[in-house]
Parts: C-alpha cells; sequence; structure tokens
C-alpha cells in the first residue's frame, strides 16, 4: 500500500494559472496585429501552437510576418511572458499556500512555448514572489506529447494514492490525461477551450469545470482542505 497519506495536485500553466491570452494579445500587439477577443481565440485554439513552428503557420499571420517574423514574434512572446505576464486572479495565493501546506505535494507540467520556457516560467513566477525551487517537481512538454506519462511517473515517484491525485488542466486532453493517470481531474473554461467546447464536444462533465479562476481556486481549496 502507500507508505504515506500525502496529496498531489498537478498544474497547467497556460490558460490555467497563467493568463496566456492577455500575453499573446501584448506580443501580437507590438506587430500591428489584433488577436481578437477571448471568445475567438478559445475557437482557433491551434494558432498558439503555430507559434512554436508546427504544422503551417495560419494565412493572416504568414501574410504580416512571414517566416523571420515569426520567429520575431516568438521572441516578443518570450519577453513579453517573462516581463510583463500576469498570473490569474488569485494563483499566486494559491500556489504560494499549497506549496507551504504540509502533505501536499505541488507540481508543474506544461506546455509552454517560449524560447527557454524553464528560464521563462522562473522568471514569470518569480514577478509573482513565487519560486520555481518550491515545486516538488516541474516538466516542459512538447507539444505534441500527452501529459498521461509525466502525471503517472510522479505520482508513483511521490508513491500518492491516485485517489488523493489531483490535474489541473484548461483543454479536454488535460481532462484525458488526468484520467488515464488516475487523478481526479480540475478543468478550467476560461483558458483555451470554451465551456461550451469542453461539454458539447469532447464531454467533458460540468460537475469539473470552473467557469472562472475565482472559482477554480475556490474548488481547489475545498478539496483540499486549504
Amino acid at each position: 500500500m502507500y507508505p504515506n497519506k500525502d496529496r498531489l495536485i498537478v498544474f497547467d500553466a497556460d490558460g490555467t494559472v497563467i493568463d496566456a491570452f492577455g500575453a499573446i494579445g501584448t506580443a501580437f500587439a507590438r506587430h500591428g496585429m489584433d488577436l481578437g477577443d477571448l471568445d475567438r481565440f478559445q475557437k482557433r485554439r491551434n494558432l498558439f501552437k503555430y507559434l512554436g513552428g508546427f504544422k503551417e503557420f495560419p494565412r493572416n499571420l504568414a501574410k504580416h510576418l512571414g517566416k523571420h517574423g515569426r520567429k520575431e514574434l516568438l521572441a516578443s512572446l518570450t519577453d513579453v511572458y517573462r516581463e510583463e505576464a500576469d498570473l490569474y486572479p488569485g494563483m499566486a495565493r494559491l500556489l504560494a499556500d499549497l506549496i507551504e501546506a504540509p502533505g501536499i505535494r505541488v507540481g508543474l507540467v506544461t506546455r509552454n512555448v517560449t524560447i527557454e520556457p524553464q528560464i521563462t516560467l522562473s522568471r514569470l513566477f518569480a514577478r509573482h514572489d513565487i519560486d520555481v525551487e518550491g515545486l516538488d517537481f516541474l516538466h516542459y512538454v512538447p507539444l505534441r506529447q500527452d501529459k498521461t506519462p509525466y502525471f503517472k511517473a510522479e505520482r508513483e515517484r511521490l508513491e500518492i494514492n491516485p485517489a488523493r491525485a489531483y490535474a489541473c488542466g484548461d483543454e479536454h486532453k488535460d481532462y484525458a490525461a488526468a484520467l488515464a493517470a488516475g487523478m481526479h481531474p480540475f478543468i478550467v473554461a476560461y483558458g483555451f477551450e470554451s465551456h461550451a467546447r469542453l461539454t458539447r464536444k469532447f464531454g467533458v462533465p460540468e460537475e469539473v469545470i470552473s467557469h472562472s479562476p475565482e472559482n477554480f481556486s475556490a474548488s481547489v481549496r475545498h478539496a483540499l482542505d486549504l
């Protein structure tokens, strides 16, 4: 059986903890482009992945930027993340409280696509008084790679009962990865995928979805007795 009664919670970064939409919008504006509103952004959610160079770059961006411009945009996005990007309301306090709480192990598994993401996220979180060294683990996952093996590996390494493990994200893939790892999912609908997309297209249960950062934070605190 399991040697301890520790609990584990794993967070996604962009769209769950970090206001990625705001950061991307700021980077786009510096190149004379308009990202549009959140609703439109969530409908064309794969846009973020194109910044990493996968598949074809959207026609509207290619028209404005071209091959070299895409690299410049990625550099701008990296700068914005490191120097300006915000966490969603309450996320810094939530992370700090979880890190400090006895018997709770906290990790981050992210597909952040900025340049040298380990430096990017360290600087971003440091601006919000969060030292990533206080996390139990921090993994950077390639864009097309499933998070499930990372969830399972850390849960097993820390010898956590699956019934006492949680994974948080903003996409249907995060939901599927949590279930595949035997963990309870927390899914948010204010990030990369809308509530309608999560529920109607992918069948994510309403009961595990939070509509705002405040609701998400409250749900996590209640589940982990904070």
